[in-house]
């Protein structure tokens, strides 16, 4: 069996990754999600298990003290994290594995990993990114604030990923994803066993 694909996604709070990831779900049915764990409050409509799994500050340090976590960062004030064994027992069964996290979470993820497939999503001004973060309306003034301060400084580390996906028009941005999978998957080494008989 191949081993899957593992896919990182980053961009700022707002710039549009989980519209990305949710199309790229549909259009990849050996594809899966992985479910970070934090410690931030569960928002409206979210659900434990399918949006983050919502862990308290000392659950999460006992994950990091563990060595349990792929990755790990403080963002904005919470703990994110991505829980190891079910990635890595994902790609092993042949699954693509797609991580929704934050810079740093992909700089360590990228080091371990050097073949993984990484995508920075930005929003097509900041403007604009502050714009969909008041159209929220679950953000207070301050965690706006901080949010677009966290944006401006993720985006100066978009260089460190191999594509960049300007989020303007949610379909063509989706499309654009989809497709950079399919190059991946499409890639010389990726096929070469077929022509070896493997």
């Amino acid at each position: 069996m191949k081993q899957g694909k593992l896919i990182i996604i980053s961009g700022p709070s707002g710039a549009g990754k989980t519209t990305i990831v949710q199309a790229l779900l549909a259009q990849s049915p050996g594809a899966y999600f992985s479910v970070s764990a934090t410690t931030r409050s569960m928002r409206t409509g979210e659900k434990d298990g399918v949006d983050y799994r919502f862990v308290s500050r000392e659950q999460f340090q006992e994950l990091i003290r563990t060595d349990g976590l792929l990755e790990w960062a403080e963002y904005v004030g919470n703990y994110y994290g991505t829980p190891a064994k079910p990635v890595l027992d994902k790609l092993e069964q042949g699954f693509d594995v797609i991580l929704d996290i934050e810079t740093k979470g992909a700089k360590q993820v990228m080091g371990k990993y050097p073949e993984a497939v990484s995508i920075f999503v930005c929003p097509p001004s900041f403007a604009e990114l502050e714009r969909r973060l008041r159209a929220r309306g679950t953000n207070t003034e301050e965690d706006i604030r901080r949010r677009l301060t966290q944006g401006r400084s993720e985006c100066k580390n978009a260089g460190m990923y191999t594509y960049l996906i300007v989020n303007d028009v949610q379909e063509k941005a989706a499309a654009e994803a989809a497709a950079i999978l399919t190059a991946e998957k499409c890639k010389n080494k990726a096929h070469l066993s077929v022509l070896k008989g493997e």
